[in-house]
């Protein structure tokens, strides 16, 4: 046997399959139902006739694979009156191992002589015109009576000639196929092969050979040429040239890349050549199976280094087609007839890119991201085209139109190649083009049947068709006899040439964009068997450093490249290589990579432009010298030595071989004659390419691929089977979910997970938005999964509508809802308001903005009961005294229909699958993704209508574990959601809170609101006077950081008292507290008239009690975000305070160190409770002696104005003191910044002012310069206590060297902090 592989064979197989007349005509149940069709038009089971050898040790031949792959559509018949043009296609068996097996079939049409055939086809036909003129008979609703000579039979063969068959006059057709089976992919060479041995057979092409000495010298006198090596062997009329790359060129790849460009245009090929390395479902759709393959194999090519790890079938048999259905990625070919043009129906739109090759269309997903550089890329692609075309038109087809990508494309491709039509009629004769324009004309068709008819013509135009390609077949062929025949011609160098510079620019974007990813490969292991074993908990490869190295604009497609599988086994390849030989394709990259880095300047900075692949030249020249110098010539065919020649053969009919001739055991056996043209080493250096993998390899993933390849088998078709597959899918499902849960949880804890024990270091760096966008992904084919019948493009989105619909349906035929109920406050309690700035349109007064607000947001609240019906106050000043009744936030109706109307009202979602995937965001972000599919799978009568039995969620048990895996999200908050949808109108429900003690609840002043997130800022909102609730549409702020209140102090009681201040986006959800506890007016407090508030994301379900409960009014004195406890009371000590400053200082620098789009809100960590500012606030407010001894409050801001009016005293020298030059600046530097707060901030009160100063100083990292200078000033021993952070040198010495640890870091305000200051 090893022998036999170090032996291998150009062919391994030669197969014959058509019409075996011992069973007759027998319907092929595999392709569906057909009766509706004519006989002619219907497909019949086919058979292998015969094959040769019958079996060969080392590799057995799948018989029923091989048939079904030959005629993919069974048997067709035709008669004179049809085309029966030959094609050829190649094919694809893949063998539960992984391995392959690559067929090129010839199938043309060959004349049925069995009596017994023609008559069962003519009974076919008479039932089938029976049964149409019946129906048609029973149509007609007679008025008058019916002509006499009125027949249906002569009307339906008059109006449908090209599907009528009569025996007496047409003649019958059948297809057949000739077939090689080989180790290894050609596709020109056994084309051309199979092309001459067929018109030996059925054209006058004299043959100085029998056809068994062609089949016998193919598969044992024809060897296999090894790497780096060219080849010629005998065809019938002309020689046959091969050549295979060497190990350190790119793969053998054998189809036409510019048939592809010409099919697909550039901008359909990078679409699909993404949605690819994406790992999403790819459907190519055609009416030709070589097409199929030819776009199937090209694709698969094009992604080298990676290789497609999934389920890969380019000619899905109809027996197949429940495959579809399956949720997995997959490569899928599905052949449709001429004359079908409408799209098939698919169960899974939301993830699939669907290739229709014929009509020129691809329909990708929504959300594909570009590929980088994809501009520059089509660019450098068109060149190549343009560069190559005159020499391709001139040696293949006719001119056509190429428009480049930077112009406006003449058609809707980038690329647009002349279509097959017109390539066709460019093809065509005159004479030909003069028979097609008589063939359209009324009374050509009347003559020439009459003609028939009488015997005085027999021929039609077909075969006027068929005479004029003979004759220019018979010039093609003339002229080739005079070519010189010792080379490879023309023609087909530059197809491999054109092949080469295609692959080899899509091959440099791959080498640039992954030129240092070996920096990032993480060996976990020191050897090999302890890697393999714990390969499944190891991260191998440091996504998050990785991906931080590259441009903003890379990220979109490489953060969810590097989660798909065919990155995964390029990284484990990687580290294989380590302990064992590099896989072939891996060399090749690597060497590349290598020859890109060793040109590069190390000292200079790490380039992310794009950059023209140079290696074309380079790699062109060897394919040129194989093509020119020929390593091998095979043997010229003849009979094997005493073999006796066989009968001659009938014209027109392709014969069954001789067994003995081609089935000797001798030719079986190795041959122990070494072949002189071949070394030693080329023998192993084909071993290895065509092995792939060692013994080791081998063994280790053939249990992987057989549980995760999940590919489909042709032969079985038992529903055993059928169900066993399914089951695998389940399962596969099921398992993907867990991991993809638990993958979302990992990434969410970071560090902490490291120490739980969950992974290892480089745990993190996926960005989140990658992750929920699989998990969407995930849903969609679980909810495609087994469904009965698709209705719109995402199963998930049209579930929810049906349920959603029958949830309707039922509640309306029950009680009458109230109108009340609708909204958690009356439309009187409901204010709408508009940010300054927007102006409302004068047709619309508040209470049609009420009315938008209420159908918005609240129409799911009909689920309340009788019992919860209240009445609603208003709330609003009831008293003179001003005593009111405090707003109270009315929870959200958690319901699934509620969140569906929100994804609904979003005018910014265009789409089914855009709705699904908005509607699972927001569920996730309000912990409820669980609970509401486990609402939406409650009902088994809808799941029952919509899904077949085998359906994932039809599976009870693994439901169950599914809906537990995603009930796991809810440990982890998401904003997937609010970050998402950044165009949303969201409507913003506002509470005002006031104290309800000294009977300043209200206030006599116009007070007005502005808050801002990290999305965006409103503009100045009015408050009516005596409303504590409304509500406010305004685009997506995000996540809310801070929130200014004032007024302008006007009216005879303008001061008020807020305790704090409650906004709740009401389609997350979201509810945000903004504490206060202080005083709004002048004369009271610290006089400030408006107060900057830092927001505090409160726990979902938080009830109103909860809220009242953990606040309370602070004495008046402190700050605005100080403790609630006083300093003055001893309410902090020093080392208190010093942890304090720590925490917070630690964590600023955390806050910097994480990726850019895992950062939380910098504002809170400075403004915040226990935050940075409130930290040197307390500092600055330890040992104070404030009204302790001065008559009036003092506040630390009048402390810093008594240091800034010293400081300029000795700047103007009215105080004698040395100071330096750096010094001086320092002062005036301070002094400064005091003047423009007090002169831009005149509404802020001191404790605001002092804020200001504090977070300015720490953004420009100048509050340690200034702290040595105020506390050497002589307002400071006047204003502090001994004891005291300000007036203790090693107190101070301590803020400064904490502080320094900031220098490092860029920090920026948000705008509201330091509004209306231009500092």
């Amino acid at each position: 046997m090893s022998g036999s592989k170090a032996d291998q064979r150009f062919a391994d197989y030669f197969v014959i399959s058509g019409l075996d007349v011992t069973s007759g005509l027998e319907p092929d149940q595999l392709s569906g139902e057909n009766l509706h069709c004519a006989p002619l038009f219907r497909p019949y089971k086919s058979r292998v006739l015969a094959n040769y050898p019958d079996s060969l040790p080392w590799n057995p031949i799948d018989k029923d694979a091989v048939g079904m792959l030959c005629l993919p559509k069974g048997l067709t018949f035709r008669t004179e009156r049809q085309s029966r043009k030959p094609k050829f296609h190649s094919f694809i068996i893949t063998r539960e191992d992984g391995s392959r097996l690559y067929g090129s079939s010839y199938m043309f049409y060959e004349e049925v002589t069995n009596a017994q055939i023609c008559a069962a086809m003519q009974t076919l036909q008479h039932m089938h015109e029976a049964e149409v003129s019946n129906i048609h008979t029973q149509s007609i609703v007679s008025i008058q009576e019916p002509l006499r000579d009125h027949s249906p039979l002569l009307e339906y063969r008059t109006e449908y000639p090209d599907q009528s068959y009569d025996i007496k006059i047409d003649k019958l057709y059948v297809t057949k196929s000739i077939c090689f089976i080989s180790q290894v992919q050609f596709v020109s060479a056994p084309r051309t092969f199979l092309k001459q041995l067929c018109e030996a057979v059925s054209k006058p092409v004299i043959s100085q050979q029998p056809i068994e000495a062609y089949v016998y010298n193919i598969l044992y006198d024809v060897p296999l040429p090894p790497p780096g090596r060219s080849m010629k062997f005998y065809g019938v009329t002309s020689p046959v040239f091969c050549q295979r790359p060497s190990t350190g060129e790119l793969p053998l790849f054998d189809f036409s890349l510019w048939d592809l460009v010409r099919l697909l245009g550039l901008d359909h090929l990078v679409q699909l050549f993404a949605s690819v390395l994406l790992e999403h479902q790819v459907l190519l759709y055609s009416s030709d199976y070589h097409r199929l393959m030819l776009v199937a194999e090209s694709i698969s090519t094009l992604i080298f280094p990676f290789a497609w790890q999934h389920v890969y079938v380019p000619i899905l048999p109809a027996s197949l087609q429940h495959f579809l259905d399956a949720p997995v990625p997959y490569i899928m070919g599905l052949h449709h007839a001429e004359e079908d043009t409408s799209k098939p129906q698919l169960p899974n739109e939301a993830n699939l890119c669907f290739v229709d090759i014929d009509n020129n269309s691809v329909q990708v997903p929504e959300d594909l991201p570009s590929f980088p550089f994809e501009q520059d890329l089509k660019e450098e692609l068109y060149q190549a085209i343009v560069s190559s075309k005159e020499r391709m038109l001139k040696e293949t087809f006719i001119d056509s139109v190429i428009s480049s990508p930077k112009r406006k494309p003449l058609s809707n491709r980038l690329t647009s190649v002349a279509s097959e039509p017109t390539l066709k009629k460019a093809q065509s004769s005159p004479g030909l083009e003069k028979m097609e324009i008589l063939q359209q004309s009324e009374a050509w068709s009347k003559i020439s049947a009459i003609a028939k008819k009488t015997g005085v013509w027999n021929k039609d135009f077909r075969d006027y068709d068929s005479e004029q390609t003979t004759k220019i077949a018979k010039e093609e062929t003339t002229k080739e006899k005079y070519q010189d025949l010792s080379s490879m011609p023309s023609r087909e160098l530059e197809e491999l040439k054109f092949n080469n510079s295609i692959r080899e620019i899509f091959l440099n974007r791959f080498v640039q964009m992954f030129c240092w990813y070996e920096e990032f490969v993480i060996l976990n292991s020191q050897d090999m068997d302890s890697w393999l074993s714990n390969r499944e908990s190891m991260q191998n490869f440091d996504k998050a450093s990785f991906l931080s190295d590259q441009p903003e604009t890379y990220l979109p497609f490489l953060s969810p490249f590097l989660e798909t599988q065919m990155f995964a086994t390029l990284i484990d390849n990687k580290i294989l290589s380590n302990w064992e030989e590099s896989e072939l394709n891996l060399k090749v990259f690597h060497s590349r990579v290598k020859s890109l880095r060793d040109g590069l300047d190390i000292s200079a900075p790490r380039s992310h432009t794009y950059v023209s692949c140079s290696k074309i030249k380079d790699s062109e020249i060897l394919i040129e010298k194989r093509s020119s110098y020929i390593d091998h010539i095979a043997k010229k065919p003849q009979l094997p030595e005493g073999s006796t020649d066989p009968p001659d053969i009938e014209p027109g009919f392709f014969p069954i071989l001789d067994k003995k001739v081609l089935n000797s055991e001798a030719n079986l056996k190795p041959k122990t004659k070494d072949s002189a043209k071949w070394r030693r080493k080329d023998r192993l250096l084909q071993q290895s390419e065509h092995l792939k993998l060692n013994s080791r390899q081998r063994e280790k993933y053939m249990a992987e691929a057989r549980s995760k390849l999940l590919q489909p088998r042709l032969t079985d078709m038992a529903a055993g089977g059928v169900a066993q597959t399914n089951w695998k899918f389940v399962e596969a499902l099921l398992k993907e979910c867990k991991t993809k849960t638990k993958r979302m949880l990992v990434e969410k804890m970071g560090q902490e997970a490291v120490e739980l024990g969950h992974g290892e270091g480089n745990i993190t760096g996926v960005e989140e938005n990658t992750l929920i966008a699989s998990l969407c992904d995930l849903l969609e084919r679980i909810w495609s999964h087994g469904l009965q019948t698709k209705k719109g493009k995402s199963a998930l989105w049209s579930h929810l509508q049906n349920y959603v619909e029958i949830e309707e349906g039922n509640s309306d035929s029950g009680r009458q809802v109230d109108p009340n109920l609708l909204s958690p406050g009356n439309k009187a309690d409901c204010h709408v308001l508009v940010p300054k700035g927007m102006r409302r349109s004068k047709s619309l007064d508040i209470n049609s903005f009420a009315d938008l607000y209420v159908t918005l947001c609240n129409l799911s609240s009909m689920a309340l009961t009788e019992g919860e019906k209240t009445v609603k106050r208003g709330h609003r000043r009831t008293g003179s005294r001003g005593n009111i009744e405090l707003p109270v936030l009315k929870p959200l109706p958690q319901t699934l229909a509620c969140d569906m109307r929100k994804v609904q009202e979003m005018a910014d979602i265009k789409t089914d699958v855009g709705c699904a995937r908005a509607w699972v965001r927001l569920s996730l972000e309000k912990k409820m993704l669980s609970a509401h599919l486990k609402e939406l799978l409650s009902d088994s009568y809808l799941l029952r209508s919509l899904y077949k039995r085998y359906a994932f969620l039809r599976c009870e048990d693994e439901r169950e574990q599914f809906l537990y895996h995603l009930l796991s999200l809810n440990a982890m908050d998401y904003f997937c959601f609010t970050n998402a949808y950044i165009n949303t109108v969201v409507p913003y429900r506002v509470l005002l809170y006031p104290s309800l003690k000294f009977g300043c609840t209200t206030t006599s002043a116009n007070p007005w609101i502005t808050f801002a997130g990290h999305m965006g800022e409103t503009g100045i909102i009015e408050i009516p006077k005596g409303v504590l609730e409304f509500c406010v549409e305004h685009k997506n702020l995000g996540v809310l950081t801070t929130l200014r209140l004032g007024h302008d102090n006007s009216g005879l009681t303008p001061k008020w008292l807020v305790e704090y201040v409650l906004i709740r986006n009401e389609i997350s959800g979201h509810t945000y507290k903004f504490p206060c506890g202080r005083w709004l007016g002048k004369g009271v407090d610290d006089g400030s008239i408006e107060r900057l508030l830092v927001a505090e994301l409160l726990p979902p379900n938080t009830s109103s009690e909860d809220i009242v409960a953990a606040s309370g009014t602070p004495p008046r004195s402190r700050s605005p975000v100080s403790p609630r406890r006083p300093l003055e009371q001893g309410g902090y000590t020093i080392p208190d305070i010093q942890e304090m400053l720590g925490h917070a200082v630690n964590g600023l620098i955390k806050h910097y160190y994480k990726a850019e789009k895992e950062r939380g809100n910098l504002t809170y960590l400075l403004c915040g409770e226990r935050g940075l500012v409130p930290c040197i606030e307390h500092v600055f407010l330890y040992g104070f002696r404030s009204a302790r001894i001065f008559r009036n409050k003092f506040y630390i801001w009048d402390y810093l104005e008594k240091v800034k009016s010293h400081l300029e005293a000795a700047l103007e020298g009215e105080i004698r003191r040395s100071t330096s030059d750096i010094d001086r600046a320092g002062f005036w530097m301070f002094c400064n910044l005091l003047t423009k707060i007090n002169n831009a901030a005149e509404s802020v009160g001191k404790d605001g002012k002092l804020q200001i100063f504090i977070c300015v100083a720490i953004r420009d990292h100048t509050l340690q310069k200034w702290l040595p200078m105020i506390a050497r000033n002589i307002v400071t021993a006047q204003m502090y206590e001994e004891k005291s952070f300000m007036r203790d040198n090693d107190l101070i010495t301590f803020i400064i060297h904490i502080l320094d640890t900031l220098n490092d870091f860029d920090i920026v305000l948000e705008s509201s902090l330091v509004r209306g200051l231009n500092i």
